[in-house]
């Protein structure tokens, strides 16, 4: 019997484009994770933390990614690759936004390199904890297990919980924010445009690019 060769299904072909591409512009957290498992979530809970706690910090910053993820998936099927840039500059802000008022939290992403200076500058708390990611990174750590923990006694004596998870370059990642000459030119285009102060690019594969972040007030009841 012969059979006959199997020819690619283009709708499945497009999708895989498209969340390969999710990836890249979610900053290396693939789309199928995001939808599915969420962040990485380590087995120990940090020392002054409840397990409550840990898994309310780690929720809010996995609610950030995944309602990101969506918002760019309809974007790139509905208007294509470029009109997603447009979706991390201001849908982002606003997911973050509702994520704090909804959490009683601050909820963003930070770089080491900053796309958009209005909103991903890192405070000293967050460039403490990219610089612990970065260690980590060289030490050989999985970049799943990467997060950053503290808590500090805030204002008014009420505990404060500093929660990052990092954010590494994948292959796909370089799309937006690879090389120049490497970033197809429409995309370059926008991204100059909306960005016009951009410092986010030039990145490798494996190289340490940012983090989620959670600050959040835990209460002096303990």
């Amino acid at each position: 019997m012969l059979t006959m060769p199997t020819r690619a299904n283009p709708a499945a072909t497009d999708a895989l484009k498209i969340n390969r591409l999710l990836g890249a512009l979610l900053g290396g957290v693939a789309l199928s994770a995001v939808l599915s498992a969420g962040l990485a979530q380590a087995d120990t809970v940090p020392a002054g933390l409840t397990a409550a706690e840990v898994e309310s910090a780690r929720g809010i910053a996995s609610a950030l990614v995944n309602q990101l993820g969506q918002a760019l998936k309809t974007s790139i099927t509905n208007d294509g690759p470029v009109a997603a840039v447009g979706v991390c500059k201001d849908v982002a802000p606003s997911i973050a936004a509702n994520l704090s008022s909804q959490h009683g939290a601050q909820v963003k992403r930070v770089g080491t390199r900053v796309r958009n200076p209005n909103a991903g500058v890192p405070n000293g708390w967050q460039k403490e904890a990219l610089s612990e990611f970065d260690l980590r990174l060289a030490q050989g750590e999985k970049p799943a297990d990467l997060e950053y923990w503290r808590v500090v006694e805030g204002p008014q004596g009420k505990r404060e919980l500093r929660f990052a998870k990092a954010i590494v370059t994948q292959q796909l990642c370089l799309t937006c924010h690879g090389k120049p000459e490497d970033i197809p030119a429409p995309l370059l285009e926008k991204i100059r445009t909306e960005y016009p102060q951009d410092e986010a690019i030039g990145y490798r594969v494996g190289q340490l690019r940012g983090a989620v972040v959670v600050t959040r007030a835990l209460g002096s009841d303990r």
